[in-house]
């Protein structure tokens, strides 16, 4: 992984070619997913080892259950159709900046979870979106322990530039 791709955020993929004039399918892992739309430049790859490109969104809307989208030189369905399963990325600095105790979900992904008493329980491998509170699936030795992300309930303490989360919560929870 190169420095680059470190100061990068995956947020989507093309996923499908939409009408003849090089409109893209895109699946998109904003909330909503219509925020995808808002960043421009966006970072593609198709493939891993291949260098990210810059492309400019020119236009883009929901469409049914998805985004479609009007890329910068993409202008017959052939060319659409060359991006299919393209990464999307965005510069981390393009993201809005945040509050206390708010948290980019790609941020908190590898973060080694202690509890209060030190006790290593893993690492965050993902979240989990449950309506009422995200939630923290953390890979520990031998099995995944969800936490609630709840700040200051559960979460006490999330470090980002020391990789750490200090969470209340026992592995026999």
């Amino acid at each position: 992984m190169t420095t680059l791709d470190r100061d990068l955020v995956m947020i989507g993929r093309i996923s499908g070619v939409y009408g003849v004039k090089g409109w893209v399918r895109v699946f998109s892992y904003t909330q909503p997913k219509e925020n995808i739309l808002n960043y421009s430049p966006w970072l593609i790859k198709h493939r891993q080892g291949e260098e990210w490109q810059d492309i400019s969104l020119e236009d883009g809307r929901s469409h049914g259950k998805g985004i479609i989208a009007k890329l910068e030189g993409v202008t017959d369905r052939d060319q659409a159709a060359a991006l299919m399963d393209t990464e999307i990325a965005i510069r981390q600095e393009q993201l809005a900046a945040l509050g206390k105790n708010e948290f980019y979900w790609a941020d908190l992904i590898g973060l080694a979870v202690f509890n209060q008493d030190n006790l290593p329980l893993g690492k965050v491998a993902k979240l989990i979106e449950t309506g009422a509170n995200d939630v923290l699936v953390v890979k520990g030795v031998e099995e995944e322990i969800l936490i609630p992300f709840a700040i200051p309930q559960v979460i006490k303490d999330c470090d980002l530039e020391a990789g750490r989360i200090v969470v209340d919560w026992q592995p026999d929870y």
